[in-house]
């Protein structure tokens, strides 16, 4: 940028002839720079904030006079700064320098860098999947010990229900020997059946038959209630029996279709039916013409029917075939008893006869030598 020549408007020499002008106001061409304001007297004022205390108004204190200024008069402006002598050769306002263009950025690469995007941060588990996997953990756990429980559960009841099936197997298998019948067995709550099953020591055994038959008495019921059972096997015996209390139930008809099928002589006398009298404690048979009557007794440790009379076309028959006939028939029902069970009551119901049974400190014998239905308890 090179300076303008000398002249006349630019500092030089006058010219010749001419006047010499006077010199202009300085900073031609351009707006005169602007003084900034002067500070301001007046007093700060504080905004006033809930909780703090506040400080005093300033109009409340007192403005301290300044030294030699008289008061009531207003403040003057300071005078402009003076202006400084120019330099030779410049002129009066010189112009301010323009920025120049931009500097000539380097040259790019051409390569174009690919920014590969990282990947997002795994997001933080919340409180709520913490609960869950807590909750999760938590029944997870119970559902194990409840597997445990159940398995420690099962153990013993698998335990117990074996016992009893094993248990009532081999008495349901030795009343069956007996009697000719099935029957159901049961054994008392308490203690287990396992429990007694491997002490060999049974409190309670109840046997009931279905009633189909008792041998050869058709239509007659056993009901036994065995205590203090105690298996110890030895020479002469597989153990003890503290004591058998049992009843026997004898339906009128079955005591019919047993004298029809054991004694052909009095076969006759029942084919009308059998009307039992407890009054005199006598069971009465009537048939088209002819009618016999007969007592229930114990005898020789069994029931027994003893003949009253027999009565055929109006006449007497003798009575000791028929009573050979029934003393057999009785006798194979009811006589000859395991574990010396014996007849202690009987007596006639208005269905029946009803017989009472019983034994106590029996002996089980040994490999069943006495009584082989009795080998595999």
């Amino acid at each position: 940028m090179t300076n303008p020549p000398p002249g006349p408007g630019n500092g030089g020499p006058p010219e010749r002839g001419r006047p010499p002008k006077p010199p202009g106001p300085p900073n031609r061409g351009f707006f005169p720079r602007r003084q900034p304001p002067p500070p301001s007297e007046s007093p700060t004022r504080h905004i006033p904030q809930p909780g703090r205390p506040q400080p005093p108004s300033g109009r409340d204190v007192p403005r301290p006079q300044q030294p030699g200024r008289p008061p009531g008069r207003p403040p003057q402006q300071p005078p402009p700064p003076p202006r400084q002598p120019q330099q030779a050769g410049l002129p009066p306002n010189p112009r301010p320098q323009q920025p120049g263009p931009p500097a000539p950025q380097p040259h790019e690469s051409l390569t174009t860098r690919i920014s590969i995007p990282a990947p997002p941060p795994p997001p933080a588990e919340s409180k709520e999947s913490g609960g869950r996997k807590f909750f999760a953990n938590r029944t997870s756990l119970l559902l194990i010990l409840l597997i445990v429980a159940l398995v420690v559960i099962a153990i013993p009841i698998g335990g117990e229900l074996y016992a009893r099936h094993v248990a009532s197997t081999k008495v349901a298998n030795a009343v069956q020997c007996e009697v000719q019948d099935s029957s159901n067995v049961s054994f008392s709550p308490v203690p287990p059946v396992l429990w007694q099953y491997l002490t060999k020591d049974y409190s309670d055994i109840s046997v009931q038959t279905a009633g189909n038959q008792v041998r050869q008495a058709k239509g007659m019921k056993v009901s036994f209630d065995i205590r203090d059972i105690k298996l110890n096997n030895s020479n002469n015996s597989q153990g003890t029996i503290g004591s058998i209390n049992g009843t026997v139930t004898w339906s009128s008809d079955g005591i019919k279709q047993s004298i029809q099928n054991a004694v052909p002589v009095l076969g006759a006398f029942v084919s009308g039916g059998v009307t039992t009298n407890p009054g005199d404690g006598t069971i009465q048979m009537k048939g088209v013409l002819d009618s016999a009557t007969v007592k229930p007794q114990i005898v020789n440790n069994g029931l027994s029917l003893q003949v009253v009379d027999v009565s055929a076309l109006g006449a007497k028959v003798s009575t000791a075939t028929a009573q050979k006939y029934l003393d057999d028939l009785m006798a194979k029902a009811t006589k000859n008893y395991p574990l010396g069970l014996h007849a202690d009551s009987i007596k006639v119901t208005d269905s029946g006869v009803e017989a009472t049974f019983s034994s106590s400190n029996a002996t089980i014998p040994a490999g069943g030598s006495t009584d082989p239905c009795l080998a595999n308890l």
